[in-house]
């Protein structure tokens, strides 16, 4: 991160509207008109002029420039609208993230791992929730230990702050789980359970998190991206009013630089739709610029991506599922994107204007963040030789899916013919189209080709653009 720029912390990455309303009144009094998203839920901003004392910086927000300091992520933001663990709900985490009473030194999080879009695994305290109500797996990765570790045992819900808060005043840091377990069970009170074994976190494909999205019956989530991550203050200003006069009472940060809001009725969709609309805000990038992981105010960095991203779409390459990082910090161990393109420092003795900058690609075992290991596959390359190897990197990670997938293909003993039919699948809601059958709900004959759909089609459940529907192929068995 830029040591330049201040951090409001929004702690778990979940605001209420009038909080973010008084927030951007106070950047608006710094004479700012834009704010960025920091990949641990915060908000980011430079400050005018010859900086601004933290003093003079208050809201009932923590805003700072100390970098020992960490905003707590959690996943909230994507409970009710992506996979989720059976009694994990959202005022779970509201309750968990009012425990806290400090702001923490470590980084701390705390995450479904039956869902996608918020990492679990790269921060020093990791909290996953477990199959037992109310208890974690603890995965530990302190700053100075070469890889992470899991706590013997299960934590309760309302033991998380007790511990994080003993971890960060230990004066000798642990050298490993056994040990601090050891220390913590001596000192202090913990309602823990026993663990069985290490959790298996399941591989998630990266969601579509952007656009006007169903949720249940009679609600919508809306998702917003914008590529430079400066987002304009007078519209979220209106934004946060649009929630006030809605009975809307969060807004979330996600780590990807974007916004989500969930739990829009119906009734107010058209003003929602007309307010985006007046304003030209686009609602449907392509994920394949929508999946990358940057370092905020780095002009280069977009540049870089952009370049990239250009590349793929002219070649027509797919990125499903895949996500992206470029990283300036030669040898990062806490990424969480599955493909990391690093920048090489520039050597002391080379001139800028004639040093050609080169870089690293790194992937992460089997494509998957979660398993915390990362692959080198390329050193010291230029710029422009870096979309052909992501493209072999990305075919790679298809292939490996052929691979893992055949004994799900092969027909039952006497289940009839088998065949493998191509359908297209929307990435928000999974709803499938079938071009045998059709869609006659929506006027759309049996045998109508996806090529061939009206340009204004749409998902029938979530109502989310048919332009972003993915190939797929199921298995058919036909007696």
């Amino acid at each position: 991160m830029n040591d330049d720029l201040y951090r409001i912390m929004i702690q778990g990455g979940v605001t209420s509207p009038g909080e973010l309303k008084e927030t951007i009144a106070l950047l608006e009094s710094l004479g700012l008109d834009t704010v960025s998203l920091g990949s641990r839920q915060d908000l980011l901003f430079s400050a005018p002029g010859e900086g601004v004392a933290e003093d003079n910086l208050t809201s009932g927000r923590e805003i700072v420039r100390d970098r020992r300091y960490q905003n707590i992520v959690t996943s909230y933001v994507s409970s009710d609208i992506f996979d989720s663990t059976h009694w994990l709900k959202g005022s779970t985490y509201l309750y968990l993230i009012e425990q806290f009473d400090y702001l923490p030194r470590l980084k701390v999080n705390i995450t479904d791992p039956l869902q996608r879009l918020v990492p679990g695994l790269n921060g020093n305290l990791n909290f996953l929730a477990s199959p037992h109500e109310d208890y974690w797996y603890l995965n530990i990765r302190l700053p100075h230990w070469e890889r992470g570790e899991y706590f013997p045992v299960l934590v309760y819900s309302w033991d998380i702050t007790s511990l994080c808060r003993y971890v960060e005043n230990l004066e000798e840091p642990p050298e490993n789980a056994e040990s601090l377990f050891e220390d913590l069970h001596s000192n202090l009170e913990l309602n823990s359970r026993s663990m069985e074994r290490p959790p298996e976190i399941p591989y998630k494909t990266f969601p579509y998190y952007e656009g006007v999205n169903r949720m249940g019956f009679d609600k919508y989530w809306l998702g917003l991206y914008w590529r430079n991550n400066l987002y304009d203050l007078p519209f979220l200003k209106e934004l946060c009013g649009f929630c006030l006069d809605n009975s809307i009472g969060k807004i979330c940060i996600t780590p990807w630089k974007s916004l989500i809001i969930k739990g829009i009725y119906e009734s107010a969709r058209p003003a929602l739709e007309r307010m985006l609309g007046q304003r030209g805000i686009n609602v449907r990038h392509s994920q394949l610029e929508m999946n990358w992981h940057l370092p905020v105010a780095d002009p280069g960095a977009l540049q870089l991506k952009n370049y990239l991203v250009g590349v793929f779409h002219e070649r027509d390459i797919s990125t499903y599922g895949l996500t992206f990082g470029i990283s300036n910090d030669v040898g990062k161990r806490t990424h969480f994107a599955a493909i990391i393109i690093e920048k090489n420092p520039v050597p002391g003795t080379a001139s800028g204007a004639l040093f050609r900058p080169s870089y690293n690609i790194l992937y992460s075992k089997n494509f998957d963040p979660n398993s915390c290991r990362y692959i080198p596959f390329a050193q010291d390359v230029g710029r422009e030789v870096l979309p052909d190897l992501l493209i072999e990197l990305s075919r790679m990670y298809f292939g490996q899916q052929d691979q893992e997938e055949p004994k799900a293909r092969q027909p039952r003993p006497d289940a009839g013919e088998f065949n493998l039919r191509h359908v297209y699948q929307c990435p928000s809601c999974l709803t499938i189209y079938d071009p045998v059958s059709g869609d006659p709900d929506s006027g759309i004959a049996p045998g109508t080709p996806f090529e061939e759909l009206p340009a204004n089609h749409s998902c029938t459940v979530c109502s989310a653009d048919g332009s972003i529907f993915q190939p797929l192929e199921l298995s058919i068995t036909e007696k």
